[in-house]
């Protein structure tokens, strides 16, 4: 058999015998509706979705800064009612402390059934309205009444659907949505994700529709910036405080510091960019 053929033949075989995918089927895999590869095509939807292990009520059980800080870089997974998966990056977080935070909603210790889940167990969901409308989902950490917000999601995996949920949420003929802007909120994560009030009260650690999975890649203490918290209003001292943490460099971001990032190049905690 002459080389070539020889080589040929060889080439068809292992492609038969092959586990990988065809080139195809990746091509389609990593596009999204608008042709753009962005971000369906990260390292995250690759690989996170093979991690099925949620993070287990150990990880929750953190002092509310550093369970902040911790969520960086942890991927959130939402599961529908049509079996479709939603998968988010978390970029964005605040600290609420309880107690002495005027900030937060169970300051001086105060317990309602609004609130009542930011009592309850490291890692419970505490969810709330706005404006009567829109929703935020927070998640209980060590410390009487203290809670984390998820500010931003990097989407990872059902992009569609998320525009899908998006969309519903959203009055008259919207345009179609940009990656960058499914997630870039407290409020549009929730309706990206389809998360309302029904899910106050769950638990991360057992729930069959909402829970988180380690990230890879996690981010060292110089990616991550502290700054103040966005729209807690007049707050005296509290409202200075840098309790809000966000990966810099991330365009899922929903508020960037640029005067923060500044500094922490000048203190030498960042390089320059």
């Amino acid at each position: 058999m002459p080389r070539k053929r020889k080589l040929l033949a060889q080439l068809s075989a292992l492609q038969s015998n092959s586990s990988f995918p065809p080139f195809d089927a990746l091509e389609n895999l990593n596009a999204t509706p608008d042709g753009d590869s962005s971000p369906k095509s990260s390292k995250y939807f690759a690989i996170e979705k093979k991690n099925t292990s949620r993070l287990e009520a150990d990880f929750f059980n953190q002092p509310c800064i550093s369970l902040a800080k911790s969520f960086l870089g942890q991927i959130l997974v939402r599961k529908l009612p049509d079996g479709r998966e939603l998968w988010g990056r978390i970029v964005e977080t605040e600290a609420y402390l309880g107690g002495e935070d005027e900030a937060s909603h169970s300051k001086g210790g105060k317990q309602t059934q609004r609130n009542a889940a930011m009592f309850m167990k490291p890692g419970t969901l505490y969810v709330y309205q706005i404006y009567g409308i829109y929703f935020c989902v927070n998640v209980s950490s060590q410390g009487e009444g203290a809670a984390v917000l998820l500010r931003s999601l990097e989407p990872l995996q059902g992009l569609d659907a998320m525009r899908e949920l998006r969309s519903a949420s959203r009055k008259g003929l919207p345009k179609l949505l940009k990656d960058w802007q499914l997630c870039n909120g407290p409020s549009k994560l929730c309706q990206a994700f389809g998360i309302d009030k029904v899910f106050d009260q769950r638990d991360l650690t057992q729930d069959a529709a909402i829970w988180m999975v380690p990230g890879r890649d996690l981010p060292e203490e110089q990616d991550v910036v502290a700054t103040t918290r966005i729209g807690i209003g007049n707050r005296g001292e509290w409202a200075q405080k840098p309790l809000r943490f966000y990966l810099r460099g991330n365009r899922f971001v929903s508020v960037v510091d640029k005067k923060m990032e500044k500094e922490m190049v000048a203190m030498g905690n960042l390089p320059c960019s």
